[in-house]
């Protein structure tokens, strides 16, 4: 495994985003490249963990900080377009395509957490670019809304679309390992802004993923927690009750909190992963 590296990338628009590369050894093929997209709120390099593990299987891993996350340019927690989030996932996976995986004509894997989960199932569902597999960590196809906060948002994606309130999320919710919480907590790159456009965003394109499940082709693992908090269980159970399998096979971590990887024992969630990845890019 070589080091790690973080590198400037300009987007379309000329918003300059933070990447990040978890390379192999230049010798060494990988057996796929993972792209990851990081949920709401965080940022990209709280996947260090998840990035060198996915190095000790064989995989060479990348991941960037989405508009107004982490060290990226824009406005934290907002959006210039309602569909910016997908278009700077296909430059990327573009740009992986033709600098990463290409080379080693290898498969290219995404893994979304969360929103991220559902910015990857939405690009999926609309085939914006191909991408040979999809992990799905609790990914926010149902966001538990009511139905005047719902209102609220529509009204305020007409009139303020910009306006940022906080995400109302518990960090408390993210996992019953204290450290993980307090990590979270004290993390100066984490915010809890979102704006009217983003709220809008997540909440309409989680119900349009669920109803394209019937059809989904690709390749596709779904694990989400039991105990949620954050995200309703609810969505993914909903997916994962009329997507055919296979492409898609789902799990279910009963009693855990919503980041997986970053729970008291995530080892029942790695092993999952790495079987899927086994039988989706042989070592």
């Amino acid at each position: 495994m070589a080091d790690s590296t973080q590198a400037p990338f300009t987007l379309r628009d000329g918003l300059n985003i933070a990447i990040y590369d978890w390379p192999l050894s230049r010798r060494q093929r990988p057996r796929g490249v993972i792209l990851i997209v990081h949920g709401l709120g965080e940022h990209a390099w709280r996947y260090d963990p998840v990035a060198v593990r996915l190095n000790e299987w064989g995989f060479a891993v990348r991941a960037y900080d989405q508009r107004g996350h982490g060290e990226s340019g824009g406005a934290p927690g907002r959006l210039n377009d309602d569909d910016d989030l997908l278009e700077d996932l296909k430059e990327l996976v573009d740009d992986t395509r033709r600098h990463v995986t290409r080379p080693w004509a290898c498969p290219l894997i995404l893994l979304g957490h969360s929103m991220g989960g559902l910015v990857a199932s939405t690009f999926v569902q609309r085939s914006l670019a191909p991408v040979d597999g999809l992990v799905l960590s609790s990914p926010a196809l149902d966001t538990g809304m009511t139905g005047f906060q719902r209102w609220l948002t529509r009204v305020l994606y007409r009139w303020a679309p910009d306006l940022t309130v906080s995400n109302g999320l518990d960090p408390r919710g993210i996992s019953h390992d204290p450290t993980q919480v307090a990590a979270y907590q004290n993390d100066r790159l984490v915010h809890d802004r979102v704006s009217a456009r983003l709220a809008r965003f997540i909440d309409a394109n989680g119900p349009r993923v669920i109803a394209a499940a019937p059809s989904w082709s690709v390749p596709t693992l779904l694990m989400y927690a039991g105990s949620d908090r954050l995200v309703k269980p609810e969505g993914s159970r909903a997916f994962a009750a009329v997507a055919p399998s296979p492409p898609v096979h789902s799990r279910c971590f009963d009693g855990l909190f919503h980041e997986l990887f970053n729970e008291a024992d995530p080892a029942p969630v790695y092993a999952e992963l790495r079987g899927w990845l086994d039988g989706q890019a042989p070592a």
